[in-house]
């Protein structure tokens, strides 16, 4: 339903354009082709091909491009009968008939139906050498859609380039090919090849067109080149190309991922001067940027605003909005989000009813999310695999394992096939519980149902066998894990590192720790990494090699948290002569992390301070509230840190 003026404070009041799609099929819908004798129910049923197998004087004196035949071709590509296309397209060769692109151009589609990519390229190389049916550009937009519409974007630059090339073929690619290539390219994050491709296309005498603009936007946009593609848009402009829904919603979109909302603004007040309303695209990429912020309450209100417009929320709206209160810990929240869905008549979805329900238990309320699951069920709306995970995740996040086994038994009697995220939730709920055998049991069990062991499986496994004091048996998961090429993530390190240390070998795992350094982002030490190892070294009274380690660690990036205060703490108590109190050490690390400008750590720190009765100097102090506050807000939040001092005293 179109959307109507809106009243959002940036927003100014404008007309409506209808929403182009981004690419326009390449071709048309055929019309059913068949002769005037043919009755109506021809154009619903495929003609008998048992009609050609007559003898000649039996049947009807068919004529060199005959209608018949392509009627049957447009209803077999209908149907996705390729079997009788096939044998009508050998009886056509047979009889000498003539062969018309637009013909082929309908089997491409139904080859596209189909999934089958393959046959539309074999088809298309087929035309000319088998059928002697010229191919033009048209067969060629038709290919490449069928591809490009399989995500196989490689393939398209592999088939463009082959028929490009081709001096037999002698076909001159038009607009909708440049833009379906300059598609694949952006897809596949080769922005630059798309950026000349692009600039390419006048000395073909081809005009780029609204679609290539935003295409090779959202390609720029995605690789984080906003400001590039703001200026396509003021190019376009130039060039008397109007922008639509499709370009002002790819650079909001992109804003908002950014966080940069302000800017998202701006462009939401540029299209309604251009005579474009805010559509649902629209809202639901600014109630994301919202949920990104942490400003729910706004989104909430942006929400009302978008049906006061008389713009219809769907399912991607009010996920959005859910999934951005659970994220935040208001899980109830989100639960009134679904509540008001249903009283507009609109049913909640799997993946909002899993997130809900993962939310409640994360927040430790296991009540409300068993009872969310049973209304789910009384509703109609039947779990899937998605949801029954989400279920048994939070059974075992509490401590109900044995439950969770019984979700996983009536999931599978229900034909739903558990996942490598099902089995890993079993897996670290039974070994959390002390039951490291039926954990297992779990791990072979995947290999029954066909479950591929991946990443995160074999950390859940290391970090139980370790935990569980199994060290030899996690190094032999270690190794196979090594041997089969899968990556390690830093749960899979960490929990090495701690199984090292745990074992008295602090040095294999400094080395393994090393290791790490030189990583994938996703295998880097975190706090978690940092802290096992500051904690060997410290009991093994090492204190300034810890003292090294926290260096290198705040070098890295990667910030000290309550347990790292600790570590110290304890040892500067318990390790050092005389014993300290740790205020000095903690008071440096402040100042440390501020001039690094790493104010929120720095605050956590004072935070520590506070909860253990040691006051910060009265610089550092002053340097962190500076740091923190605006200087129209410093009164308040001097006021606010008062009355928490109050609240612990």
């Amino acid at each position: 339903m179109p959307c109507q003026s809106a009243q959002l404070p940036f927003f100014i009041r404008s007309l409506q354009k209808p929403l182009k799609p981004i690419f326009p099929p390449s071709t048309q819908s055929l019309p059913s082709y068949s002769s005037s004798s043919s009755s109506s129910s021809s154009k619903d049923q495929p003609h008998d091909p048992q009609i050609f197998n007559s003898p000649p004087q039996e049947r009807a004196p068919f004529k060199t491009g005959d209608l018949s035949f392509y009627s049957l071709i447009h209803n077999y590509s209908t149907a996705l009968d390729f079997a009788s296309l096939d044998n009508v397209l050998l009886q056509m060769k047979r009889e000498g008939r003539v062969f018309i692109e637009r013909n082929f151009i309908v089997m491409f589609k139904a080859y596209g139906k189909a999934h089958l990519p393959d046959k539309a390229v074999d088809l298309f190389h087929r035309m000319g050498a088998e059928f002697q049916c010229r191919q033009t550009v048209k067969s060629l937009n038709s290919v490449l859609n069928v591809i490009i519409r399989e995500g196989l974007f490689d393939h398209v630059l592999e088939f463009y380039s082959d028929v490009v090339a081709s001096k037999s073929l002698n076909i001159r690619p038009n607009g909708l090919t440049f833009n379906l290539v300059i598609k694949a390219l952006c897809k596949l994050g080769l922005v630059d090849r798309a950026v000349e491709v692009f600039r390419g296309m006048p000395l073909r005498n081809c005009a780029p067109d609204g679609y290539t603009y935003a295409t090779l936007m959202d390609g720029l946009c995605k690789e984080g080149r906003i400001d590039e593609a703001f200026s396509l848009l003021d190019e376009m402009q130039i060039e008397g190309i109007f922008p639509n829904h499709v370009t002002f919603n790819v650079l909001i979109n992109a804003l908002c991922k950014k966080g940069d909302l302000g800017r998202a603004a701006k462009v939401v007040d540029n299209m309604f001067l251009k005579g474009c309303v805010p559509n649902e695209v629209t809202y639901n990429a600014l109630v994301h940027g919202l949920c990104l912020k942490g400003k729910l309450d706004k989104a909430v209100s942006l929400l009302n605003q978008m049906v006061l417009d008389k713009c219809v929320p769907n399912d991607v709206t009010y996920g959005t909005l859910i999934d951005g209160f659970v994220k935040k810990g208001r899980a109830a929240d989100g639960v009134s989000v679904l509540i008001s869905l249903e009283e507009r008549g609109h049913c909640g979805n799997e993946y909002i009813y899993s997130s809900l329900i993962s939310g409640l238990f994360k927040e430790g309320k296991p009540e409300h999310a068993m009872q969310l699951w049973k209304e789910m069920v009384e509703k109609g709306c039947k779990p899937n695999t998605v949801v029954y995970s989400a279920l048994i995740d939070g059974l075992c996040r509490v401590g109900k394992p044995e439950e969770a086994r019984e979700v996983l038994l009536d999931m599978k009697n229900k034909g739903y096939v558990p996942n490598a995220f099902t089995y890993s939730s079993l897996m670290k709920g039974f070994f959390n519980a002390g039951g490291s055998l039926k954990a297992i049991l779990f791990w072979k069990e995947m290999d029954n149902d066909n479950c591929n062991h991946n990443e995160v499986c074999y950390s859940v496994l290391i970090n139980g066998l370790c935990k569980d004091g199994k060290f030899r048996e996690a190094l032999m998961v270690w190794k196979q894990m090594l041997s089969r090429g899968i990556k390690l993530d830093v749960v899979a390190y960490s929990s090495m590192i701690h199984g090292f240390c745990n074992a008295n070998l602090v040095e294999q795992g400094l080395k393994l720790f090393h290791q790490m350094l030189y990583q994938e982002p996703q295998s880097q030490p975190d706090v978690i990494t940092y802290n096992i190892l500051l904690n060997a070294l410290c009991m093994q009274n090492r204190i300034s090699r810890a003292i090294d380690l926290l260096n290198m660690m705040l070098d890295q990036g990667c910030d000290p948290d309550f347990i790292t205060c600790d570590i110290f703490l304890k040892t500067l108590r318990d390790k050092v002569y005389p014993p300290q109190d740790g205020s000095e050490f903690l008071d440096e690390l402040v100042v440390r992390l501020i001039k690094r400008h790493r104010t929120i750590a720095a605050s956590k720190i004072i935070e520590v301070m506070l909860h253990k009765f040691l006051l910060p100097k009265a610089s550092t102090w002053a340097i962190v509230v500076q740091q923190l506050c605006k200087p129209k807000k410093i009164r308040l939040a001097i006021s606010e840190c008062w009355s928490r001092l109050c609240h612990m005293l």
